[in-house]
């Protein structure tokens, strides 16, 4: 498995709107195609107004159909149209585990 991590800063004091939107709108569908959220996070100091999630993926090929789907569901292009105005920027990772690690169920 990789992870799959995002980035999203945005617009200074929209971390509550964010949160409210995605928690309402968008997790249920994101998780439902997407499946193995790792984490997700928001930033308390360093650099903030960021949420940080992440993804676990079997493979490349897994991680490209499954966005594939999400961007073609209704419901997340419904949410989309709504959170894009509070977003900054973008970062997209892709974090591979080391040899040793073992990934958790």
């Amino acid at each position: 498995m990789f992870v799959d991590e995002r980035i999203y800063t945005l617009h200074a004091g929209q971390v509550p709107t964010f949160l409210k939107l995605y928690e309402e709108e968008g997790m249920q569908c994101q998780v439902r195609i997407l499946g193995k959220m790792v984490g997700y996070y928001y930033t308390d100091f360093g650099p903030l107004n960021q949420i940080v999630h992440m993804w676990g993926y079997e493979s490349l090929d897994d991680r490209f159909e499954r966005r594939k789907q999400l961007q073609a569901s209704p419901d997340w292009q419904s949410y989309a149209r709504k959170m894009r105005p509070l977003v900054v920027n973008v970062e997209n990772k892709l974090l591979v585990p080391a040899p040793f690690f073992s990934v958790p169920n």
